[in-house]
């Protein structure tokens, strides 16, 4: 096998699992050789979304949760090479996002749990991390950092895309083909949907939309919910549960509303913000392609398409790259890019001085 390879993880907002790619690069084009999907124990869902609210030992806490972490990461990996038939000395690297737990660029931080050092002890691969504070350093928000990958692999010369990842949260990336690319954060995604799916129903999300369907849009609470800042905010700009977690929702709710039609409000809140950002944002992108976790609830899909009729809308499967792996794949690029001293960010996505070669490197 003459591509040099790399492993990506990812793990989002959500807190579903890890998402893990095995990807061949040839030169700078990425081919997907094999994935696995690694789902998260409750306890440990559970324990981070604890550590993102005051509490008591936290400092302990979140390092006891990044050694676990680092493990759930090396079994991925570990797993998907035996998936692949693939020995760990023919990898080059992995890029491991680790788990947000506060993300606050204003601040000048972000948050992601792990431990590099644990992972290459246990991996026996170089592990490329910390991918997001070398971009804040250089005055940016540190995210969304998967638009510098989109404009790689997704670009056409003649035609107007936009790119949308439906993970924990939704963002966006800008593709004309007269001017370089942008993106941003443009409001919440799965995040909200499957907390509160999981909160009032037996299942970790909804799947299919099946719930929000049994639902009716609640016009009061699907203004009070757009009526947040976040979403007149100019990009630059990205978000996390800070703005959009469930005490959001809660602030916002009048206490009767029923949790079917609640769950269908934020399928309209979900399309609804991403629609308004790509109308406001992005002039007249004629395609739309989709990504990440949400692509697969189709009453979300659907109201996309209600809400932008003239936009031809599909998932990025269509485009080469599986929806469900296109964020894996990205950090294996962005470790790619790393190894090779190359910029892995973009900076009229997230506001930085300037490109950057993100990450830190801990060899095997």
């Amino acid at each position: 096998m003459s591509d040099e390879l790399f492993v990506g993880l990812m793990s989002g907002t959500s807190l579903d699992g890890i998402d893990a790619a095995l990807v061949g690069f040839d030169g700078e084009a990425p081919r997907s050789l094999a994935t696995h999907f690694k789902p998260f124990p409750a306890t440990l869902r559970d324990e981070a979304l604890a550590l993102q609210q005051p509490g008591p030992d936290q400092l302990r806490r979140s390092l006891i949760l990044a050694n676990a972490l680092a493990d759930l990461y090396a079994e991925a990996t570990g797993e998907l090479l035996v998936k692949a038939g693939v020995s760990r000395d023919a990898v080059r690297a992995v890029g491991c996002h680790g788990q947000t737990l506060l993300h606050s660029p204003t601040d000048g931080y972000s948050l992601q749990l792990n431990n590099p050092a644990r992972l290459v002890e246990k991996v026996g691969i170089a592990v490329v991390a910390d991918f997001r504070n070398r971009d804040i350093a250089a005055g940016g928000q540190g995210a969304p950092l998967v638009p510098a990958f989109h404009d790689t692999v997704f670009r056409r010369p003649d035609v107007h895309r936009v790119i949308l990842n439906l993970g924990g949260i939704a963002n966006l990336t800008d593709l004309r083909p007269d001017a370089p690319a942008s993106g941003f954060d443009c409001g919440p995604a799965n995040m909200l949907l499957d907390s509160w799916c999981a909160e009032h129903t037996a299942a970790p999300y909804d799947e299919g939309g099946a719930f929000a369907r049994k639902g009716q849009v609640l016009p009061t609470l699907l203004a009070k919910m757009r009526k947040h800042p976040f979403y007149d905010k100019a990009p630059p700009k990205s978000c996390g549960r800070e703005e959009f977690g469930l005490p959001t929702l809660r602030a916002a709710l009048s206490g009767d509303e029923s949790a079917e039609d609640v769950q269908a409000t934020l399928v309209a809140l979900t399309a609804g913000v991403a629609a308004e950002a790509i109308k406001r944002w992005c002039g007249d992108a004629r395609e739309l392609y989709v990504c990440g976790g949400g692509c697969h609830n189709t009453a979300l899909m659907q109201a996309l398409a209600q809400e932008l009729p003239e936009v031809r809308i599909a998932k990025t499967d269509v485009l080469g790259l599986p929806a469900d792996w296109v964020e894996a794949i990205a950090f294996a690029w962005l470790a790619w890019r790393h190894v090779h001293a190359l910029p892995g960010n973009l900076p009229a996505a997230t506001g930085a001085a300037g490109p950057r070669i993100l990450g830190a490197y801990y060899p095997a």
